[in-house]
Formats: structure tokens, C-alpha cells, sequence
């Protein structure tokens, strides 16, 4: 091998080393933004864990707010009728102890 023929073969080398030095810092590059999104989606998904929970919390709460009139609703609908009983009750408790009040049936 005359040494034109090793310059060139010490030429071709480089040429190759530089080639695969760039190949290589663009799989560093590459594999950088995959590790970047991989941790991306890993947050995104306990974010979207997270906000799970929260929407099944405020459905519990959403649904006892919706449950509060209907309550409100028996308590006073079962107070009037309550009051119509203690008032009929009481009309009819009147009415007899006036009448035995007055002397009774004579």
C-alpha cells in the first residue's frame, strides 16, 4: 500500500467517524425528546387521575346539593300536614269539652 493509499483510507475513516458522530448526537437529540415526552405523558396522566377523583367528588357533592330541596321539601310538606292534624285535633278536643263544658246532652 503506497501511502496516497493510506491518506485516502485515513480520509475515508474520518469521513465515516464524522458521520457517525453526527448520527449519533441526533440519537442523543432523539432519545432526549422521547424522555421528555415520556415524562410528559406520565404527568399528563396523573393529572388526568387526579382530576378523576376530583370530578367523581364533585359529583357526591352535586348530588347531595340536588337531594337538599327534595329534604327541605318532605320536612316542611310533613310540618304543614302536622299542623292540619293538631289543628283538626285540637278543634274537635274544643268542641267536645265545650259541649261537656255547657252541660252535656240533657
Amino acid at each position: 500500500m503506497t501511502s496516497e493509499d493510506i491518506a485516502v483510507a485515513l480520509q475515508d475513516h474520518e469521513n465515516e467517524i464524522k458521520s457517525l458522530k453526527h448520527r449519533m448526537n441526533d440519537q442523543e437529540n432523539k432519545e432526549k425528546i422521547l424522555t421528555e415526552l415520556t415524562t410528559s405523558v406520565k404527568t399528563l396522566a396523573v393529572n388526568m387521575e387526579y382530576m378523576a377523583k376530583e370530578q367523581a367528588r364533585q359529583g357526591e357533592r352535586l348530588t347531595r346539593l340536588e337531594q337538599e330541596p327534595v329534604e327541605t321539601q318532605k320536612y316542611y310538606k310533613r310540618t304543614a300536614v302536622s299542623c292540619v292534624i293538631t289543628g283538626i285535633i285540637s278543634a274537635i278536643v274544643g268542641a267536645v269539652m265545650t259541649f261537656i263544658i255547657s252541660g252535656g246532652i240533657t
